[in-house]
């Protein structure tokens, strides 16, 4: 019997640090970098484009870091160098998102050498971690898996991003829940009909569904900053800021100047005195939702209702962006609320008998 044909090698050298595969006949680049080797597909069967390739892939090759501590670097050591400066001009609830996603990061690839991890790796974590979340902490886990990742291609401790192939999921829109006329009011009458401790409450509902505020900033505005005589009030947001780090000058509406007039019958407030003392009325409203027979109104719904309010009056969509401290010229206000104004035109078409 003739003896077995000896199995070729599927990699032949055709050059220093250049490899064609036999069977393909596809270029890869070969170079050894810290005691390791790295391939590369130079995705190519051409031999003069394949050397231009592994030219520049050698140069890349070389502005990895040399050294044991770099080979050793492990995954938490290297979020913590890239922490501090990444999130440093983040406001307080971004840092907090970013450190969250940090801490499960770390509970699957802290011990594990960063030159080590492969996209396989990365892959399979996203897998089985977007099985079990919404999209959009899928989307903040692997944005932050995917810079901190980027920091160590920056600093030539890899050559490339593991897990820069790994793709976002896409966000379904929300329902929006917006209170009706009638809802609000027995919303705010079940909240004025309990006791003293809703108080506080009864009025934060009011003063964000009468100024169109978001929470922080409604929570942190002064009655210095309500100027009667310019019929204007102030957005800052205090210390921590509005979401967009944008102070707004809006009109003070008449029946937000109404409510604050009650608010200061037969007192002066002092100028840094907040309107509201409580940050949160979440409690309460759930509570009084419950009693009330209404959906779970949350504070955001509260700034849906305002909104809506002003489309119904016919206000258009860029002053009603500038008045919520969105900076697009009210292209978020349509998409969100144009569904709003095609009811309402119905609604007034019906008039025209």
């Amino acid at each position: 019997m003739p003896k077995d044909k000896q199995k070729q090698p599927e990699f032949a050298k055709v050059a220093e640090c250049l490899y064609r595969n036999q069977s393909s006949g596809t270029y890869y680049a070969l170079v050894k970098r810290n005691g390791r080797q790295i391939r590369r597909s130079l995705k190519t069967q051409d031999r003069k484009l394949a050397e231009r390739r592994l030219k520049d892939f050698r140069q890349s090759a070389e502005r990895l870091s040399e050294g044991k501590d770099v080979k050793r670097l492990t995954f938490s050591e290297l979020s913590e160098r890239w922490a501090p400066t990444a999130t440093s001009d983040l406001k307080p609830a971004s840092k907090s998102r970013v450190e969250f996603s940090l801490s499960l990061l770390n509970k699957v690839f802290g011990p594990y050498p960063v030159s080590n991890l492969t996209s396989r790796d990365c892959q399979i974590w996203a897998n089985r971690r977007g099985s079990s979340i919404s999209a959009s902490t899928y989307n903040q886990d692997i944005q932050t898996l995917k810079r901190v990742l980027e920091y160590a291609v920056e600093e030539g401790i890899i050559l490339d991003n593991p897990a820069k192939g790994i793709k976002r999921r896409k966000i379904t829109n929300k329902v929006i829940l917006i209170p009706s006329r009638e809802e609000f009011e027995k919303l705010t009458d079940t909240l004025a009909n309990g006791d003293s401790r809703y108080f506080e409450a009864l009025l934060l509902v009011k003063l964000l569904a009468l100024s169109g505020m978001r929470l922080s900033e409604a929570t942190n505005i002064t009655w210095g900053e309500i100027d009667f005589d310019k019929d204007t009030f102030l957005v800052s947001g205090g210390t921590k800021g509005t979401k967009n780090r944008m102070v707004r000058h809006v009109p003070i509406f008449p029946a937000l100047k109404t409510f604050l007039r009650e608010l200061t019958i037969g007192e002066e407030p002092e100028r840094e005195e907040r309107l509201v003392t409580i940050d949160s009325a979440k409690n309460a409203m759930s509570t009084a939702c419950r009693i009330a027979g209404l959906p779970h109104f949350t504070h955001h719904c509260l700034r849906h209702y305002f909104v809506s309010n002003a489309i119904e009056k016919g206000i258009d969509f860029k002053t009603i962006a500038s008045w919520i401290g969105h900076k697009d010229g009210g292209l978020l206000v349509a998409k969100t609320y144009g569904h709003l104004r095609d009811s309402h035109s119905h609604e007034m078409a019906k008039l025209m008998d």
